[in-house]
């Protein structure tokens, strides 16, 4: 049955459905899986996805669909929402179907965007493990990496109170001579803190630690969770574990986890993360939930492990891309499905009317103030001024090779006027388009996507990616810039270009992924800059490198690690009700 969205809240929604949520057990018989592939956390379990995949290995892969989004506002357009809408729609229709989702950070659902456990009748229940911890990922990530600075900052201690023959004597260690203005990695924590974003440590006596600048992230930022979202068994994350760069020494050499011999107990605190967690929609459709990666500065996506046995246990798999098709769908296509093997058949664009509005010209669109009446009211003008970014988006998607499907995600603002302006708009750009209104009515308002999708799945495709791994760094960069973003080239700074170089110099980084660093909110480097600009250049302004996750992370534009609380966030709402002890206040 489907609830009443405009009535309920989410986390309303979710106790209702609850009710009837299969156990664990349940879950075995249902999915017919071994007792030993199901480990009950609660109401809820993770899988043992080596027992599954390796029972398995001989089963064809299911239907393997990306989903991904336009341009969107600050508020995010729906495309949690919108995977578990088609689930639920491919659910109704029968289909052996099931998801894959990333694991939300505690500083979103604190804050202004809440969790991303979808909305409405389409999302992912029990809401509140969901949002608050789930089976202990993020926190196993969070001790993990903390523990490598732990490790550092003791490390510089004690080389600096100890000449090298005590040194070798008390601790059995080579001098590794850490240079305290180059360390790389700092602190974790799952909260937007910005007064952690720039701090001191180390003050007191020489007994207290290191005294110099450090700084903290958020978890889903950490290398740590890029990791587990690309690797393929614990025998790779306790490979790569010993491979992150934490910082340089006074030669400019690089310091690793390894240097420090802090990799293997960093993997033992990880070692439960690399099992995805079995949730379900409101419908009781199956959704694996596993990592939650930085979108803007990693690859944004839900875990290879996920899909892998997604594919394997449903006909229809869906994965779902972090932000727009310019990041999320670009490193699904160039990163992930390079690193797994899987070739994709379809992907769905998540389209609103909101945001095309705003890509139109339409008032600026604020986090936790009231939509200006232009979003709400039916304005063609707008509308029809905002298509372009769609249109770019689906040539991007065709440029894959995969067949590119829009779903409109209708509000119940919409009109029928403004969604057949975006219909026309999306079939001469090439694209197959449904209007879905999963959020209101669940999988019944998602069954014209559900057959969209499904007819789409039966197309034959040609999938390619955009660049050969033997294309050098510079060269990526800028053919990303002109074929992705619409750029007209790109411009690099002197030290920028200089480590671009170094990089390019060296055989061992050819493997290494090309991690674009950018806003989400604008197919350019400015977020202010809406619809598809023209002429304009992106300036990169420095390379990362993530040595364990094998990435080098072009930067465009300024991305902070750590994102700021705002001055109303959703922790004032968030509750307890004292009877039952069940969280209130969540969406």
């Amino acid at each position: 049955m489907a609830y009443d969205a405009v009535k309920m809240k989410d986390w309303e929604i979710s106790e209702a459905a609850e009710v009837n949520m299969p156990t664990p057990d349940e879950w075995r018989i249902n999915l017919g899986l071994e007792k030993d592939e199901v480990l009950p956390y609660g109401r809820i379990a993770k899988l043992d996805f080596l027992k599954i995949i390796d029972r398995l290995k001989d089963r064809p892969d299911g239907k393997y669909i990306e989903v991904t989004a336009i341009t969107p506002t600050p508020l995010g357009e729906g495309k949690s929402t919108t995977s578990c809408g088609l689930i639920e729609g491919l659910g109704k229709r029968g289909m052996n179907v099931g998801g894959a989702l990333r694991q939300p950070s505690g500083g979103p659902t604190m804050n202004i965007k809440g969790t991303a456990a979808g909305g409405g009748n389409s999302l992912l229940i029990p809401m509140t493990e969901f949002s608050m911890g789930l089976t202990g990922d993020i926190n196993d990530i969070m001790n993990a990496h903390n523990l490598a600075m732990v490790a550092l900052t003791a490390r510089m201690q004690h080389e600096r109170n100890y000449d090298d023959e005590r040194l070798e004597k008390l601790t059995r260690m080579r001098r590794l001579d850490v240079d305290p203005t180059r360390v790389e990695m700092g602190w974790i924590i799952d909260f937007c803190a910005q007064s952690l974003r720039n701090i001191i440590i180390g003050l007191g006596g020489r007994m207290d630690g290191f005294l110099m600048q450090s700084k903290f992230g958020i978890a889903v930022s950490s290398e740590l969770m890029a990791m587990l979202s690309i690797v393929t068994d614990l025998a790779d994350l306790r490979q790569r574990m010993d491979q992150v760069t934490v910082a340089y020494d006074k030669k400019g050499n690089p310091v690793t986890t390894g240097d420090l011999e802090v990799g293997g107990a960093m993997t033992a605190w990880m070692r439960n993360t690399i099992n995805p967690t079995l949730m379900c929609t409101a419908e009781y459709q199956p959704c694996l939930v596993h990592a939650g990666p930085f979108a803007n500065i990693a690859v944004g996506q839900s875990s290879i492990i996920a899909d892998r046995i997604g594919l394997k246990m449903f006909d229809y798999h869906i994965t779902e891309s972090g932000f727009a098709a310019d990041i999320g769908f670009e490193k699904f296509w160039n990163v992930k499905c390079r690193y797994s093997g899987l070739k994709p058949h379809v992907s769905v664009l998540t389209t609103t009317i909101r945001a095309l509005k705003m890509h139109g010209g339409g008032p600026r669109v604020v986090a936790g103030l009231k939509l200006p009446e232009e979003y709400t009211k039916e304005n063609l003008g707008l509308v029809e001024a905002g298509l372009p970014n769609m249109q770019h988006l689906i040539g991007v998607i065709r440029k894959s090779g995969i067949n590119p499907v829009v779903c409109i995600n209708k509000f119940h603002t919409d009109t029928p006027a403004e969604v057949a302006i975006v219909k026309k708009a999306a079939e001469a750009a090439g694209a197959r388009v449904a209007e879905s209104s999963h959020w209101a009515d669940g999988g019944d308002g998602a069954l014209e996507l559900a057959d969209v999708v499904k007819e789409a799945c039966e197309d034959e495709n040609e999938f390619r990616f955009l660049y050969p791994n033997e294309m050098k760094l510079r060269e990526r960069v800028n053919l990303i810039a002109k074929e992705v973003y619409g750029a007209s080239g790109v411009s690099w700074t002197a030290e920028a270009e200089a480590k671009a170089k170094k990089f390019e110099e060296d055989p061992k980084y050819d493997e290494y992924a090309t991690m674009m660093v950018k806003t989400h909110l604008s197919l350019t480097h400015d977020p202010n800059l809406k619809g598809v600009p023209k002429g304009w250049t992106l300036p990169v302004r420095d390379v990362l490198i993530y040595s364990g996750a094998k990435f080098l992370c072009p930067v465009a534009g300024t991305i902070t690690l750590m994102p700021g609380t705002s001055s109303d966030p959703a922790l004032r709402r968030v509750d307890v009700d004292v009877k039952t002890g069940k969280v209130q206040g969540l969406f």
